[in-house]
């Protein structure tokens, strides 16, 4: 009997796994030139992207789902076109240590900012950045308060021991659908660089 459980619960488990890779939908994400590569930290090169952006003042957590939900809402039609926006990704967030947390959604390339519908809410401001040159770290899991903080120790070593100069705030990318488990997550944190 203890056998056939355990059959089951690995049976079970497999079809999950295999569903995760199955359902996960291929969304857009912006281009960039590798430059280097060091394990997990990446030097990129970004053009600008058009971002829709939200600003929360709670915990990480709070915001962050919050952010997520004003900006989903924006993109699934509740603009004045009533124009549904395909998802990108990455969801980006400013740092969890931050009194206000910002939450970002790149918008597709099609997009200008003159061409973009007009959210119903006044919690959204588009804008154009530049990213340019980056120094990227890549983990998996949930990206909780503590593991990015954890992340960009290790990153702000990197960057201290190889004398690269940053040129803006650290910024959180997560890659994932909510629905994606834990160890098949992808988030990084992001810092331009001189």
């Amino acid at each position: 009997m203890k056998i056939l459980v355990l059959i089951l619960f690995g049976v079970t488990f497999l079809t999950l796994i295999m569903a995760n890779f199955l359902k996960a939908e291929k969304v857009d994400e912006p281009s960039y030139e590798l430059i280097n590569k060091s394990e997990s930290i990446e030097i990129r090169q970004y053009k600008k992207i058009i971002v829709a952006t939200t600003i929360k003042k709670s915990s990480y957590k709070d915001a962050t789902y919050s952010g997520f939900r004003t900006l989903a809402n924006y993109i699934f039609g509740n603009n004045d076109k009533e124009v549904k926006i395909p998802m990108t990704a990455p969801v980006i967030t400013t740092m969890p240590t931050n009194e206000s947390i910002e939450i970002t959604f790149i918008m597709p390339d099609d997009y200008s900012l003159e061409n973009l519908p007009k959210p119903h809410s006044d919690d959204i401001l588009f804008k154009e950045i530049t990213l340019g040159k980056v120094a990227v770290i890549k983990f998996g899991m949930w990206a909780t308060p503590k593991r990015i903080m954890k992340m960009k120790g290790k990153l702000e070593k990197y960057l201290s021991e190889n004398n690269i100069q940053t040129s803006s705030d650290y910024l959180v990318a997560q890659y994932n659908s909510p629905w994606v488990i834990p160890p098949f997550r992808r988030n990084e944190i992001i810092i331009s660089i001189y």
